[in-house]
């Protein structure tokens, strides 16, 4: 049976340190290859996921990896051991990269064959598997898949000209046949709906398995943390569910990044993440994981995740978990009408760690919130903990007691997170918001206890002074040293 990876390195560009191996304050292409390299041979994830969204696309990276770092590969096969699997970008959303789509799925023939010259010939192809961001359909999943499998492997037995040989006997084959197409669920209706999307997607094939990446950033942008956390809980469940019914394993991927509103999946979390999701299967493991702490505590979480062993998921009550999450989107979403202005000033300071145009985020994409558009998530997080207001504190005004009761079985770790976040609070960010967040800020912190990290007070003071006295120029060095003492960026 084909591994099943615990641990997907990714690209998001939450880091505040840069890594050994990068000159600059950003990766640039080449840096990337060397990250993949790295993170198998020394921090021992078992894949890496390759972005091909909104940069240009190194379609040579199998080649790269095999040429430059044999004698490692020679041992570690990639598509055996380790694996290497594109995200690419979705046509329905992304227009302007929407070829790149096509582009990305000619290369994985051309790296098939040069893994069959490296290691012999032989069908483990190095690349087999492709992530689809921003899923809303099953007829969006079945577009790859049939795309992959009808127009670039099909094409071979056609002819160029009618008394000609087929392209296969010009060419040579095609491989693999087909290539399996992760869905990434990143908004919470399509969250809810993954596991009825999974379903009729599988209807006429025969899999012996099928990944489903689930997103906590982007949610949490949209919609607050807690609604968040209480849909993937819902989704995971579900998924659980559909396997049971039609007995084809799903193996969830998770989508986690350091500070509580992305997840909170640090070297120092991992048991809590194994507790708080023990059905999902993957678990990325971002930029600020692996770059803002010791490598050796680094390796020693991956390594606990990898040989933990998978449960069934704790069962949530929906209808609950669904009244909560509808009366706090609701309240996030008014706070963040009134927040964005600032938020899109103080993000023109936050430094970038990858040389590339992410894919915006879906108040972005939609701009139907009340006509609110926001800076990515990761910059959205730095900028709110760099003025002393940590995105987790939003939106949870509304809860009530009932609601914390509810709260206790199905997010045991959830006054733990809010307290974990609350240190970096800063009373001087009233300055800058209105009086009724202010107010509404304050309701929360009356429910749990937290000590002030005053290290960290004292920079977001100073970022908070410069930006309302306009003295730009220290802006953002405060907020790499404020991103330091949290271990994150954004």
């Amino acid at each position: 049976m084909k591994k099943i990876p615990r641990t997907m390195s990714t690209q998001h560009p939450d880091n505040v340190t840069m890594p050994f191996f990068t000159e600059g304050t950003s990766f640039r292409g080449e840096d990337e290859i060397k990250e993949a390299y790295y993170v198998f041979s020394h921090l021992h994830c078992d894949e890496q996921m390759w972005d091909c969204e909104g940069k240009e696309v190194d379609e040579f990276v199998i080649k790269k990896l095999l040429s430059r770092y044999d004698n490692f590969f020679k041992n570690n096969r990639i598509g055996k051991d380790l694996f290497i699997t594109l995200r690419v970008p979705n046509p329905m959303v992304e227009k302007s990269e929407a070829k790149i789509l096509l582009e990305t799925l000619e290369s994985a023939p051309r790296s098939y064959d040069t893994a069959s010259l490296f290691y012999g010939n032989d069908n483990i192809p190095p690349i087999s598997e492709v992530i689809l961001p921003m899923t809303t359909s099953t007829e969006s999943i079945n577009r790859v898949y049939y795309y992959y499998r009808d127009f670039v492997v099909g094409k071979q037995h056609k002819k160029c000209f009618e008394s000609d040989i087929n392209i296969k006997e010009w060419i040579g084959e095609f491989k693999p046949e087909t290539i399996e197409v992760i869905p990434l669920f990143e908004d919470i209706p399509y969250m809810l709906s993954a596991d009825t999307m999974v379903e009729n997607y599988l209807k006429d094939k025969q899999f012996p398995h099928q990944r489903v990446f689930l997103g906590r950033s982007d949610p949490a942008l949209n919609y607050g943390m807690l609604p968040a956390i209480l849909v993937v809980k819902i989704a995971l469940q579900r998924l659980y569910a559909l396997q049971e019914r039609i007995k084809v394993p799903i193996y969830p991927i998770l989508g986690l990044g350091s500070n509580p509103f992305r997840g909170n999946l640090t070297p120092f979390s991992v048991d809590e993440c194994l507790a708080e999701y023990p059905s999902v299967q993957t678990f990325t493991i971002q930029s600020a994981f692996k770059y803002d702490y010791d490598e050796g505590e680094v390796r020693n979480a991956i390594e606990k995740i990898n040989n933990h062993t998978r449960k069934p998921p704790p069962g949530i009550h929906e209808e609950k978990a669904l009244d909560i999450t509808e009366r706090l989107a609701a309240a996030y979403r008014e706070q963040i009408t009134n927040l964005a202005p600032l938020i899109n000033d103080i993000a023109r300071f936050v430094p970038r760690r990858r040389m590339r145009k992410l894919h915006i985020g879906l108040f972005g994409y939609s701009r139907n919130v009340k006509g609110v558009t926001l800076p990515r998530v990761i910059s959205f997080c730095a900028s709110l903990y760099s003025i002393g207001l940590p995105p987790e504190l939003l939106g949870l005004h509304y809860l009530t007691e009932k609601d914390l009761l509810f709260l206790e079985e199905a997010y045991p770790y959830f006054l733990e997170d809010i307290s974990f976040a609350a240190s970096y609070y800063n009373k001087d960010v009233t300055k800058l918001i209105s009086p009724k967040i202010a107010k509404e800020i304050e309701k929360v912190l009356g429910m749990i206890k937290y000590t002030e990290n005053l290290l960290h007070s004292e920079y977001t003071s100073q970022i908070v002074e410069a930006f309302l006295a306009k003295k730009e120029e220290t802006m953002t060095e405060n907020i790499i040293a404020a991103g330091k003492i949290r271990r994150f960026l954004g």
